[in-house]
């Protein structure tokens, strides 16, 4: 009885081996790494609702304009062919139509308003979450950026590019940064953006981040990460010598996880102090550059 019990037949096997392979392959699929990869011609994964949004509604724009050039191929083709000199050797003298005059005048203007229409209502859903969970704030400065969590004991830090010769192995090129900005994933996180000095611009394409940081504004946008995993972006907007070198690795976490990193960094960073990144390489070689 005992040896029956304990016998596998071929279909128990199998049916074990997909059932490890289909948990192995949701292990696999909990994280992800969202960054450009060499030589990517399209938009990255979308990872959050306004990030799917904009991808539709990106491929919906493509539709338009791939109809948009082929019909204006199409009636090229055909003038060339219908009215060359040798098919058509006495030209028309006809100057105006008005039936063509108000198509050509009218379509446009109808093509612009099925345009408009889903594309403002994104820009107000991209705009500010309804629901927000929690907050971040997100400030530049030449050339880090500062992030502050006024809902966790205001704990503030600042995030500095790691540079080449500092690298572990794995991790990416002009992305990596000494302290990533942790976020719960499929939380409504709102973001306030602003500067400490010029125009900067918090652009972490995969989630459909990209708001300028002002000085003397505040600006506001949201977002809703889908999943945990590292997400990489850059500063978007042109603010000086070591503009290239601002990049930003977001860390989303579980919330079980984020709750118990909070609960770490409040004793890593002091309130509104980073004192352990003043003394920074990156930093004293600014100041030094300053000078």
């Amino acid at each position: 009885m005992l040896k029956r019990l304990f016998t596998l037949t071929p279909a128990m096997v199998l049916g074990i081996l997909a059932l490890g392979f289909m948990l192995g392959g949701t292990a696999l699929a909990e994280t992800v790494e969202m960054r450009s990869k060499p030589w990517q011609l399209w938009f990255q994964n979308p990872m959050s609702p306004v990030a799917e949004q904009v991808y539709d509604f990106n491929v919906f724009l493509l539709w338009i304009e791939g109809i948009i050039t082929l019909f204006v191929l199409g009636i090229m083709t055909y003038i060339c062919i219908k009215f060359n000199a040798k098919a058509n050797p006495v030209p028309s003298k006809t100057t105006h139509n008005t039936l063509l005059e108000v198509v050509w005048t009218g379509l446009p203007i109808l093509i612009l308003v099925v345009i408009a229409v889903p594309s403002l209502k994104l820009l107000y859903y991209a705009d500010k979450t309804t629901d927000p969970e929690m907050t971040i704030k997100v400030i530049g400065n030449q050339w880090f950026w500062t992030y502050e969590y006024p809902d966790h004991g205001d704990m503030t830090f600042d995030s500095f590019i790691v540079p080449d010769d500092e690298l572990k192995p794995g991790q990416p090129r002009l992305l990596t940064v000494d302290n990533p900005v942790y976020l719960p994933a499929n939380t409504n996180i709102r973001i306030l953006q602003s500067s400490n000095d010029v125009i900067h611009n918090w652009a972490v394409p995969s989630l459909a981040l990209k708001m300028d940081n002002t000085p003397g504004r505040v600006n506001e946008t949201w977002t809703h990460i889908n999943a945990p995993g590292d997400y990489y972006g850059m500063c978007s907007e042109l603010c000086g010598v070591n503009h290239g070198f601002m990049p930003i690795h977001i860390k989303a976490l579980p919330k079980a996880e984020f709750a118990a990193w909070v609960a770490k960094a409040k004793k890593k960073f002091a309130s509104n102090g980073n004192k352990e990144d003043n003394d920074s390489p990156v930093r004293v070689a600014d100041a030094t550059a300053a000078k």
